[in-house]
């Protein structure tokens, strides 16, 4: 078939899905209804995605800086795993616009022509039903392979994206894997989509790591086999942060944060307040007995106290060490 033939045959496909009602049962559809008739796009549309010009990609760029920093290693690590492949990776904001990308030299000017390139918009109710878009539209890890996309332009591509959240929780971004390869086979596509899955997830540790320089991290319980997320705590043990996996695991809500709130009391494991204070001063008086390797009468100078005073300290908190 020619390009015409094919773009009406993909637009008549996609018009006689959205018709027929089916998008309880398919997430695709559903998509490609969103795209119809709330996005009013049409499938036949030739034209290649908007470019935003230099000013708003700037001011969309430094809007997600942090994250970009945060993003530098894993999106290295990605494109070495599937650059030789003919993919490209992208990392686009949470309105669909890549802001940092990786491809191989040689499909440079092919990646550019089909608008997979920093700068263009894919969000869904520009795109229509695409890997980036429909990602940030239903907050979920997907693919969109080929003849799924929307637009019949796009039809060519095959494109696995993952949510990224913000070290509050919030949607931040999207990170992508795209090509245009004919031969892509279903097991390479879920080869992808673990990667991609892999990439963003790491990336969100990263950034939530840098988000809180000073913090100490404890790991939240694990649900879903999906990772249990990190809190952070400050010195006195009080919960500063947490990430979304973490909020989820925790059953833990922004507001939840805004007050200081003991780690232990948020993991389940909840103490009097004399007993925090005997914890506290347990872990001061170990902490200097293992500085001064044992030695009662430095670990007591350190502490500000008399060798006596310590001794007795000692009886109290039943810790029986050699001196």
């Amino acid at each position: 078939m020619s390009v015409a033939q094919t773009t009406k045959h993909h637009a008549d496909q996609v018009q006689a899905t959205v018709a027929r009602g089916s998008a309880a049962t398919s997430a695709m559809v559903a998509s490609w209804r969103r795209s119809s008739n709330f996005h009013r796009l049409d499938p036949a549309e030739c034209s290649l995605p908007r470019q935003l010009n230099q000013a708003e990609f700037e001011t969309a760029r430094q809007q997600i800086e942090p994250l970009v920093r945060a993003a530098q290693s894993n999106l290295d690590r990605l494109f070495l795993a599937v650059g030789g492949v003919g993919c490209c990776v992208l990392l686009a904001d949470r309105n669909g616009v890549p802001v940092d990308r990786r491809g191989a030299a040689c499909d440079d000017e092919t990646f550019k022509a089909w608008g997979l390139w920093t700068g263009t918009v894919w969000s869904e109710d520009c795109e229509g039903t695409n890997g980036i878009g429909t990602c940030l539209a239903e907050q979920r890890a997907l693919t969109v392979h080929r003849d799924q996309h929307f637009y019949a332009r796009n039809t060519l591509l095959s494109c696995t994206s993952a949510p990224i959240y913000d070290h509050e929780g919030r949607l931040a971004a999207a990170l992508d894997v795209s090509s245009c390869r004919a031969d892509l086979t279903e097991g390479f596509v879920n080869l992808i989509s673990v990667a991609v899955s892999d990439a963003a997830r790491r990336i969100e540790t990263e950034n939530f790591r840098l988000a809180f320089p000073n913090a100490r991290f404890l790991f939240a319980p694990d649900i879903n086999r999906g990772g249990g997320g990190l809190i952070a705590v400050d010195a006195d043990d009080l919960v500063i942060g947490a990430t979304r996996s973490a909020r989820l695991a925790l059953g833990v809500n922004r507001d939840f944060l805004k007050r200081p709130l003991p780690a232990s009391d948020l993991l389940g494991g909840a103490s009097s307040p004399a007993q925090d204070l005997d914890q506290a001063e347990r872990a001061a008086v170990q902490r200097a007995l293992a500085r001064s390797n044992g030695n009662v009468s430095a670990a007591a100078e350190a502490l500000g106290i008399s060798r006596a005073t310590l001794h007795r300290k000692l009886r109290r908190l039943d810790l029986n060490r050699a001196h």
